[in-house]
């Protein structure tokens, strides 16, 4: 029997994302193909320890290898490939895959500066309107701009028109958000979005469908069937997202060819812009107009019960335990190919 690739399973991480983080693992771990992959789960707590089971542990490096080291005895776990289901700051924002390039183990999905943007609702708007791309209208807040320049930032927000959505540039999950319908409830709402982060977003709402694409870019890049969100909710929240039965995912969504295509082509321009590799999920809405407007780039999308992406992707003809596979096989094949490039 030939050897099997090692898989460190990062999961948990210190964002307000822990536990969606361990749903998706599970996800995760359930599908990958124990004849060809072997496991190595670790958690890192909430308050950024690393465990495996209940001993502490480290990623670190020696003679070319990555070794999960564990800190009690010593002993040495070589690893293969670091499959990071961490959602949210300290996992999806460019830092774990900072730290898997400094110790040189290839990674899954999105690289540094891709994982970055992506986390970062603003620079994502920036980078994607750069692009072409209809984004919402926003105004940026910190809690130095909202105590020096609060009415400048209020009269901008009157001006945009209410309802809006006020949330952390740089979380996902929905933590965080609220919909402010009058100028009254802006401040607590900001107040809420800084507790998460310093930069803030207060956005206007966009009248639509809400469509999601699925991205897998193994080298042969496959872009999802759109799938429509439907709920009964006022709005999309974490609740909602999460919660078995409050929401459904219409795939594929039940639209005009020419806005299928180019809901597809927009999720694909935005996958590319970024420099984005492996699995991507791009949120959008389509107006009464027939205008696809992009809301943001998942460059670590879900992977619980509930979750959009591998929906999305199954309906692509990539079924889950095949898409996790390979997207593994995509992180080996970059780190191949950056090898060479390296000589």
């Amino acid at each position: 029997m030939s050897a099997t690739t090692t898989v460190l399973m990062l999961m948990g991480g210190r964002s307000s994302e822990h536990e969606v983080s361990l749903s998706s693992a599970r996800g995760v771990m359930g599908a990958l193909d124990p004849q060809e992959f072997t496991l190595v789960p670790v958690v890192i707590g909430p308050g950024g320890i690393w465990t495996r089971g209940a001993r502490a542990v480290t990623l670190s490096a020696a003679d070319g290898k990555a070794l999960l080291v564990d800190l009690n005895d010593g002993s040495e776990t070589s690893i293969d490939v670091v499959f990071p289901i961490l959602h949210g700051p300290f996992g999806e924002d460019g830092t774990i895959q900072g730290l898997c390039e400094m110790v040189g183990v290839p990674y899954v999905g999105a690289g540094v500066a891709a994982s970055a943007i992506g986390m970062d609702k603003a620079l994502f708007k920036l980078i994607a309107r750069q692009q072409g791309l209809r984004v919402a209208d926003a105004v940026l807040v910190t809690p130095t701009t909202w105590d020096v320049d609060g009415p400048a930032l209020r009269a901008a927000v009157d001006a945009m028109g209410y309802p809006v959505f006020v949330k952390p540039a740089r979380l996902g999950s929905s933590v965080g958000i609220s919909r402010v319908t009058a100028p009254d409830a802006l401040d607590h709402a900001v107040a809420l979005a800084l507790a998460y982060d310093e930069k803030v977003l207060v956005e206007e709402a966009i009248s639509g469908r809400e469509v999601e694409v699925g991205i897998l870019d193994d080298g042969e890049m496959i872009v999802s069937p759109p799938g429509q969100i439907r709920y009964a909710a006022e709005w999309y929240d974490y609740e909602t997202k999460y919660e078995a039965g409050r929401a459904e995912l219409e795939i594929p969504a039940i639209l005009p060819d020419e806005i299928t295509h180019r809901l597809q082509d927009v999720a694909r321009i935005a996958f590319e812009c970024i420099g984005c590799e492996g699995m991507g999920r791009i949120d959008c809405f389509v107006t009464d107009a027939g205008e696809v407007v992009v809301s943001e780039l998942n460059t670590i999308p879900g992977f619980t019960p509930t979750s959009a992406y591998p929906s999305l992707m199954a309906a692509a003809g990539v079924p889950y335990p095949q898409l996790v596979g390979r997207l593994v096989h995509a992180a080996l094949a970059r780190a191949e190919r950056e090898r060479t490039l390296r000589r």
